[in-house]
């Protein structure tokens, strides 16, 4: 089976008129996202939508602005529910098409811990993260609870960017902050999780990075230079930064056929998982076709295009 393992829902949304043909309109703080160009809260459209790309099974996940890490505990908790409730309703009733990875209060990691378990027993397959909530960065050992309740549960844990996680006024130029801070907040996120010793302390955690990492492969290097030539950047670790970099999962969405053969190199091919962005402009037009064009051995394209996704979600083999 094909499985898109990034693909983003809107469970309820107010809708402000009929859209353009084949998708609905999105409004959110009084705006029209423009940046949506297929469906996004109609979830038989959106599988329609994927199956017309040759794709069986979609991991839905949140858009990441209704990731509430910036409300009051309770009002987190509140947004957290709608959406699980919803993604675990529309799973329990088909779940042949769709998995999906719902929301928990991660500003506070012990609540967070004890809903994440709530949600995975329920039968969702993890949750969405950002790389940074509430101003801090997930490596802090403040997350440790969460971590461990991740780890004991099996979730799988999608980190994406939060779209505006860094501030700075270049970013809001041609489109910046989408096609250049976004892959770079994933990577520091990624970095922060491998030099805090994190995926050393709990080794089965299942981290997809979105957007194939982002540009974290392109640092590999100076997180293995740091660690042998500066005390400070090994304190947290045992072992040198490759050995947690290689437990972490990726998405095929990079926009480029050299850069996603060199991220199933990198990476691995038991480590990268199809992933389309749906909805929105920056996603992929044809994830699968991408994939296949890259002429791979069979068993390492079938690895990506589901199995890997199969095997993190704890199908039957």
């Amino acid at each position: 089976m094909i499985v898109d393992a990034h693909a983003h829902i809107v469970v309820r949304a107010a809708a402000a008129g009929p859209g353009r043909p084949g998708r609905s309109r999105i409004e959110h703080d009084g705006r029209e996202l423009t940046s949506v160009v297929r469906e996004f809260t109609d979830p038989g459209q959106m599988a329609a939508e994927a199956a017309a790309q040759g794709i069986a099974h979609l991991l839905l996940s949140p858009w990441v602005r209704l990731l509430p890490f910036e409300y009051p505990l309770a009002e987190a908790r509140e947004i957290c529910r709608v959406q699980n409730d919803a993604l675990t309703a529309l799973v329990a009733a088909d779940p042949g098409r769709f998995s999906a990875l719902g929301a928990v209060p991660l500003q506070d990691p012990v609540t967070a811990a004890r809903d994440l378990r709530t949600l995975v027993a329920g039968g969702l397959a993890g949750v969405e993260l950002t790389p940074g909530i509430d101003g801090r960065y997930l490596g802090e050992d403040a997350f440790w609870p969460f971590w461990e309740a991740a780890e004991e549960t099996g979730a799988v844990l999608f980190i994406h960017p939060a779209t505006r996680g860094l501030a700075l006024p270049v970013f809001e130029d041609y489109y910046l902050w989408n096609s250049v801070a976004n892959p770079v907040e994933t990577a520091i996120a990624a970095a922060h999780l491998v030099m805090a010793g994190v995926l050393e302390r709990y080794p089965a955690l299942k981290i997809v990075l979105a957007h194939g990492g982002g540009t974290l492969w392109a640092i590999r290097g100076r997180l293995r230079r740091a660690y042998l030539q500066v005390p400070a950047a090994r304190s947290r670790l045992r072992d040198a930064p490759d050995a947690s970099l290689a437990r972490l999962y990726h998405d095929t969405v990079t926009h480029d056929p050299a850069l996603l053969r060199r991220l199933i190199e990198d990476a691995g091919p038991d480590h990268v998982l199809l992933g389309s962005d749906r909805p929105f402009d920056m996603g992929s037009d044809d994830p699968v076709g991408e994939v296949r064009a890259l002429g791979l051995p069979a068993e390492a394209e079938a690895a990506v295009l589901g199995g890997n996704a199969a095997r993190l979600l704890g199908w039957p083999t």
